[in-house]
């Protein structure tokens, strides 16, 4: 079974370690917030249709224990703090959030994520990119080893999204192609 499948249906058959980790490790993870209500489903969590197309089309059936949680307070604009195990479904909850809150008719960038690897930064891309195809969301990755035109480019023709690594991302913002953070 594939890892990408683990990440979508948190009910996949999978050894107990890689499910719950190792033995005393919190599988649900810990969250810090003002906000304790859980939501066990996509459709009660006030979400727009198109990104709920974008949701179920990528496999995903019900939230993970972490997407419960944090989603709602994440797209309410809370100060959310999550860890969780790998595979528990992180990525995917900030990227909802962000797809739920920014506005696609407004071509300019609204949300930026830091990645601490270019292949990190690359995989939260693609998440975003799938999550937000009905919406015709616009994601863009800005990382090392890629041409610094290509990524001015893309900045000055419009995007909704940025992923990056903390080195392109501030040579972006010094070339005043990225900057209303």
């Amino acid at each position: 079974m594939s890892h990408d499948s683990d990440l979508r249906n948190p009910d996949s058959e999978r050894s107990r370690e890689e499910r719950n980790g190792p033995p005393g490790m919190d599988t649900e993870g810990d969250i810090e917030s003002n906000w304790d209500e859980v939501v066990d489903s996509f459709d009660n969590m006030n979400l727009k249709e198109s990104l709920l197309r974008g949701i179920y089309a990528y496999g995903f059936e019900k939230p993970s224990a972490i997407q419960q949680r944090a989603i709602v307070p994440c797209c309410k604009g809370l100060d959310v703090i999550a860890q969780a195990q790998s595979g528990t479904g992180k990525t995917a909850t900030f990227s909802i959030a962000i797809l739920e809150k920014i506005d696609v008719s407004l071509l300019e960038c609204q949300a930026l994520v830091l990645a601490p690897t270019r292949e990190l930064a690359q995989q939260i891309q693609k998440v975003v990119i799938a999550l937000g195809d009905y919406m015709e969301a616009k994601c863009h990755a800005c990382i090392g080893g890629t041409d610094v035109k290509e990524n001015m480019l893309a900045l000055e023709k419009g995007l909704h999204t940025v992923v990056g690594t903390p080195g392109r991302v501030y040579d972006m913002m010094s070339r005043r192609s990225l900057g209303k953070f």
